[in-house]
């Protein structure tokens, strides 16, 4: 049994070593029955890749954008007048505005009390009638001695001593009159009166009260014009100039357009900030706010347009602090660019630096997307044609 066994392994052998020797003299045949016994028993090849996103591209476009500086302030008066009173030691006795009131020039808003000035006036007035009866006297008895004067009836010092005397008469009318003038001017100033249109800013004054000669009764915004005071550093004030158009958002959320009047003519010395002084008035339309003297604001100076390169707001990316686009490769894979971001205008930002006006990147939706997949690219209605992948290549599994 064990012979019969031997002889048929010999047998099994021979035929083993002629198929090797017929295999030998076709290379090609044993290449392929090699790959054939690789790959026996496994799976057909993988189907192609599919897209992670069907999305849009676009290019960065050049566009100009507007040029600002943007500062802080605070809104203040154009100028303040102090309304007070001349006329001291007199009682108020009535007072006709309160803050935050319009008046006009000439206006009056406060009155004293004037029974006494009035009294004293009355009795000027008197003076004034007692020096001109007297003065009329010694002109009478001037006009007699003159006539006198040829005749010798009076002697030369007589006669000198009644032209004399009317002089007098006349230099003591000029003083009574003066007195009733004066008298007439204090009574003037029982009323205190606007100096210029305006807005009251701060008032004083109180019914009742006796104030003396200066007391501040009134603070009036002149003309209720208001100005931006606004902080710029040394390094940007070259920027600006007389007529520099500004907007200003103050913090009630009050709108205001306005023009640069003035530039500080020093810049602090501990913060190297200099003040810019602008003229502002509202913004027209419906009122979102009011603007107050006082007010803290913040504005931007219109400093015209620049050419930039743009792409929109939505193809912009922020990761890890970071700004990227996603550049879509020949293949319609992607690839993650960092870019540096500058000002924004509606919806397009510039970008500074990373992409040039012919890279292709994705519109919108690139925060679904990481570097290396693959998309399936599909053009906006109305977009510029842009050849595609599909195009310039064959297709994936062709």
């Amino acid at each position: 049994m064990s012979r019969m066994g031997s002889v048929q392994e010999q047998g099994n052998r021979n035929v083993m070593q002629r198929i090797a020797a017929n295999l030998s003299a076709f290379p090609c045949l044993l290449a392929l029955a090699a790959l054939l016994a690789g790959c026996g028993g496994k799976e057909d090849a993988k189907p192609a890749a599919k897209p992670a996103l069907t999305v849009t591209t676009t290019t960065p476009q050049q566009a100009m954008l507007p040029v600002t500086l943007t500062a802080n302030g605070n809104l203040a008066a154009w100028q303040e007048a102090s309304v007070g009173t001349e006329a001291g030691g007199l009682r108020i006795a009535e007072v006709l505005v309160n803050v935050g009131d319009r008046v006009r020039r000439g206006q009056v808003l406060a009155r004293f009390a004037a029974d006494t000035l009035r009294a004293d006036l009355a009795q000027a007035q008197a003076s004034v009638a007692e020096a001109e009866a007297n003065a009329a006297e010694a002109a009478n008895n001037a006009a007699r001695a003159r006539t006198l004067q040829t005749t010798g009836a009076m002697s030369a010092s007589q006669i000198n001593q009644y032209l004399t005397a009317e002089k007098t008469a006349q230099a003591r009318v000029e003083q009574a009159r003066a007195q009733a003038r004066i008298q007439q001017v204090r009574l003037n100033q029982t009323t205190v009166q606007a100096p210029d249109d305006g807005v009251i800013s701060a008032r004083a004054a109180t019914v009742g009260s006796v104030v003396g000669n200066g007391t501040e009764l009134f603070r009036l915004i002149r003309q209720g014009r208001l100005e931006w005071r606004a902080e710029v550093t040394s390094a940007e004030l070259g920027q600006l100039t007389i007529g520099t158009r500004a907007i200003v958002t103050a913090t009630s959320g009050a709108r205001l357009e306005g023009r640069v009047r003035t530039i500080g003519p020093t810049v602090d010395p501990q913060s190297r900030i200099a003040l810019v002084y602008v003229d502002v008035s509202p913004l027209p339309g419906p009122a979102s706010g009011s603007a107050r003297a006082g007010m803290f604001a913040r504005g931007e100076f219109d400093l015209g347009s620049q050419p930039a390169l743009t792409v929109p707001q939505t193809a912009v990316v922020v990761r890890e602090g970071f700004n990227y686009v996603f550049r879509v490769n020949p293949d319609n894979r992607v690839s993650q660019v960092k870019v540096q971001t500058g000002r924004i205008a509606g919806d397009r930002m510039q970008v500074l630096s990373g992409v040039t006006a012919a890279t292709r990147i994705v519109a919108s939706g690139g925060g679904f997307l990481n570097d290396g997949d693959l998309v399936r690219v599909v053009n906006s209605p109305g977009a510029a044609a842009v050849p595609t992948a599909a195009a310039s290549a064959p297709a994936a599994g062709r």
